[in-house]
C-alpha cells in the first residue's frame, strides 16, 4: 500500500525559505519501509519531509536524505525538513536536547522548522507515553511560554531555521503571541 500521506503546500517562512512543493508525512510509514519511501518521495520531487521525534523514524529518514544528497539528486538546502518537540521534553532544560537527539539521528546540522508537537506536557523520561499503574497518561506541569523561550534558544543556536506550534488552539497560540519578551512569532 501507499504509506505516504501526500499533500500540497504553499507557505512562506520568515527565514526566507519559499516552500512550493509536494511534501510527505512519515507518521504512517512502517520503520522498515521509511528509508525506501523517503528516497522514492525525494526522487519523485518531494522536498518537504515532515517528521517528529515521536515517530521514531529519524535514523531511517536521515539515511534516505544523505543517500539522495550523495547521489546528487538534491542538496541539503533543497530539502525542507520539519521535526517536532515531543511532550516528554517540555521542561525548558530538555527542549534543546530533544532537538539535538533528532539532529544526531538524522546526521543534519539543522532543521528548517521545529514545532511544539502538542500543547500537552507529559512526565519527562524515555517513555514516549508515560503511564501510571492504572494505564493513565502521566502529565507534567510546564508553562508553555517557558517551552517557547527554550524553542527560541534553539533558533538562536542555529539548530532550527524557524520555530512554530502544532495542534494549538486559539487561546494557546495567543498565550505565546502575547507573552512578554517574545522574540520570534510561531510560523
Amino acid at each position: 500500500g501507499n504509506y505516504i500521506n501526500n499533500f500540497f503546500c504553499r507557505k512562506y517562512f520568515p527565514c526566507g525559505f519559499k516552500l512550493q512543493c509536494r511534501g510527505n508525512l512519515l507518521n504512517y510509514v512502517p520503520n522498515s519501509k521509511t528509508t525506501e519511501a523517503t528516497k522514492r518521495a525525494i526522487e519523485a520531487g518531494f522536498r518537504h519531509i515532515d517528521s517528529a521525534y515521536v515517530y521514531q523514524v529519524e535514523e531511517e529518514v536521515g539515511l534516505a536524505i544523505r543517500s539522495k544528497i550523495a547521489d546528487g539528486t538534491v542538496k541539503r538546502e533543497d530539502i525542507f525538513y520539519t521535526s517536532k518537540l515531543w511532550c516528554t521534553f517540555f521542561r525548558p532544560e530538555l527542549v534543546q536536547s530533544c532537538l539535538e537527539r533528532s539532529l544526531k539521528k538524522l546526521h543534519l546540522d539543522y532543521v528548517d522548522l521545529y514545532l511544539i508537537h502538542f500543547p500537552v506536557p507529559m512526565k519527562p523520561g524515555e517513555e514516549l507515553y508515560p503511564r501510571d499503574e492504572n494505564g493513565k497518561l502521566i502529565y507534567d506541569s510546564v508553562d508553555l511560554c517557558a517551552v517557547w523561550d527554550a524553542m527560541e534558544k534553539c533558533k538562536d543556536a542555529g539548530l532550527a531555521k524557524s520555530i512554530g506550534v502544532s495542534n494549538f488552539n486559539r487561546r494557546q497560540l495567543e498565550m505565546i503571541l502575547n507573552k512578554p519578551g517574545l522574540r520570534y512569532k510561531p510560523v
